[in-house]
């Protein structure tokens, strides 16, 4: 299909327009390049080493979920122009989506992980801007048993911070480096908080709030939107895709 066609479908299919974001990203087509796209290569971000894989796995444009651009003026030297020069030269398109990936009820990442924790989202919470990102469940395990299904889904060993309640019955998911939202967690009612990341005071947050916060990872909790994202294109438009996987560990 053609690029402008894509990136028109990709704008609204993802509401970038409604959902608002920090500041400094910019949401859409970053890098402009062939008219016609057929493979596209999603990574959860937009750094040599995944550009490099798209270029070696032969895909027309990449859509990530960190893009290059931050709103910060940089010179195109160094590390942006390795990154931009991969991207140019090869003629591959460059889409970015952040927040409003994170949020969109299908193929966002708070959504899928819930779905594959095994989830049934009951409601939103955790507003951004006047627009709720992120997403609650209702559930009834152990606690115990939740970390384990964290685990498995998302191949990770989760820091876990158990300073709530030993069952677990309902989970607010941010995925990402929400650690800050840990007292909106509270407020929304929720007894467990599976984020990303934190910093090292929302230890004490969590502990002096009665709550368990979940840390797994900010990559690999972000691991899922792209890739849904892929899937929702492989069917509404028979383009073919893959995932560059080049975790941080993060």
């Amino acid at each position: 299909m053609q690029i402008d066609e894509l990136v028109s479908y990709l704008d609204s299919y993802l509401d970038i327009d409604r959902v608002p974001d920090y500041k400094d990203a910019y949401n859409g087509l970053q890098v402009e390049g062939r008219a016609e796209v057929r493979h596209v290569a999603v990574a959860v971000d937009a750094c040599l080493a995944t550009i490099e894989s798209a270029v070696g796995s032969g895909a027309d444009m990449m859509i990530v979920h960190h893009g290059l651009f931050w709103g910060r003026k940089a010179p195109i030297t160094g590390t942006v122009y390795r990154r931009l020069a991969a991207l140019i030269k090869n003629d591959i398109s460059l889409y970015a989506c952040h927040l409003p990936l994170d949020a969109h009820p299908e193929v966002g990442n708070n959504h899928v992980l819930a779905r594959r924790l095994g989830l049934t989202v009951g409601g939103l919470w955790g507003d951004h801007d006047g627009v709720p990102i992120g997403v609650y469940a209702e559930t009834d395990q152990p606690r115990a048993a939740f970390v384990e299904s964290v685990r498995a889904a998302l191949a990770v060993d989760p820091l876990v911070i158990a300073t709530g309640p030993s069952t677990v019955r309902k989970v607010g998911i941010v995925t990402g480096g929400a650690g800050s939202w840990i007292a909106d967690a509270r407020k929304a009612g929720c007894d467990t908080f599976l984020t990303g990341e934190g910093p090292h005071h929302t230890y004490f947050d969590a502990e002096e709030l009665g709550l368990n916060v979940i840390y797994a990872g900010h990559y690999a909790t972000e691991t899922v939107g792209v890739q849904a994202l892929a899937a929702h294109l492989e069917r509404q438009f028979g383009l073919t895709t893959c995932y560059l996987d080049h975790p941080t560990g993060l």
